[in-house]
């Protein structure tokens, strides 16, 4: 292992404890990720500082009737994959000075070179199209 890549390990992993104490902590750690009238709502709760990554939008597996974390799939499922938050963790997503609260509903991505997949309906509510770079930030 290079050091970089254990660097990185750390760092996901520090990031990981602290969205699960975060979710703890907020006792959010339920909930359903299709609701798009109040799960996906721009919020002004937002907590910490703001990190940059890359992101994409991408489309669950053919035949799939649920994520990773459990959560079903239908055509409105919003959310993102992560391969290190925990499942349910809230994060506020930025881009285009689009603010959307959201929830990690899968695990990935399994491409390199970014951190977060998105569901294909928060994709088009960001009007994100391809790899691009968001921030985000932890819900409280």
């Amino acid at each position: 292992m290079t050091p970089a890549l254990a660097q990185r390990e750390a760092a996901l992993a520090a990031v990981a404890i602290l969205a699960l104490v975060v979710a703890l902590a907020a006792g959010t750690l339920t909930g359903r990720a299709d609701d798009t009238s109040g799960a996906q709502r721009a919020t002004s709760t937002i907590a910490g500082e703001w990190y940059r990554s890359l992101a994409a939008p991408y489309v669950f597996a053919a035949g799939a009737k649920e994520t990773k974390c459990g959560i079903a799939i239908g055509p409105r499922t919003m959310g993102v994959a992560h391969p290190v938050l925990p499942c349910g963790a809230k994060i506020v997503l930025e881009y285009d000075d689009t603010r959307v609260l959201t929830q990690v509903i899968d695990r990935g991505p399994s491409v390199p070179g970014r951190e977060f997949d998105i569901s294909r309906p928060l994709a088009l509510r960001l009007r994100l199209q391809g790899v691009q770079p968001i921030r985000w930030q932890f819900a409280r």
